[in-house]
């Protein structure tokens, strides 16, 4: 099987570390070469020491679930010999408390929207490309998260 690598480095820029007043700003650096402003969420650490512009991981980790699903809705979608023209997907996370009182990201709702070209999918047929799209990610098979679809065809809740 293979290795997915990933770089993270921070360093501290104030004299306050113990105080918990030092910035979360970091980068992720990538095999490839690509590099990734990244920060904790504001909404876990307020400003000034986390930065909204940057990538948190929680939307890292919503990015990764909806990224792993359109890349297999589309292999089998072409597979299948539908024409697809786009795809965009407005991916929401959801935070909440699991049962020992720990937040956790505990849904993430899918939103895709595809466009067609020549021959497109019933509603029946799209909702059952992302059940397989869903049982095939690689993420979606590691998270306990539940994610769930809602397109134009029929939504629906898959187990993870």
């Amino acid at each position: 099987m293979s290795e997915h690598k990933a770089m993270i480095a921070w360093k501290r820029s104030g004299p306050d570390f113990r105080a918990g007043r030092y910035s979360r700003e970091h980068t992720w650096r990538f095999d490839g070469g690509v590099e990734v402003p990244a920060s904790a969420s504001p909404s876990v650490v307020p400003a000034p020491w986390s930065k909204a512009a940057n990538v948190d991981p929680e939307e890292a980790f919503v990015a990764s679930v909806a990224s792993c699903h359109m890349l297999w809705w589309l292999d089998l979608a072409a597979k299948a010999g539908f024409d697809v023209e786009d795809y965009a997907d407005e991916a929401v996370g959801t935070m909440a408390r699991n049962e020992a009182g720990v937040p956790w990201v505990g849904t993430v709702v899918l939103h895709p929207r595809i466009r067609y070209g020549a021959r497109g999918p019933t509603p029946a047929e799209e909702a059952q490309l992302h059940e397989r799209a869903h049982a095939h990610c690689f993420i979606a098979n590691s998270i306990k998260t539940r994610v769930t679809v809602q397109s134009a065809a029929e939504p629906s809740t898959l187990q993870s």
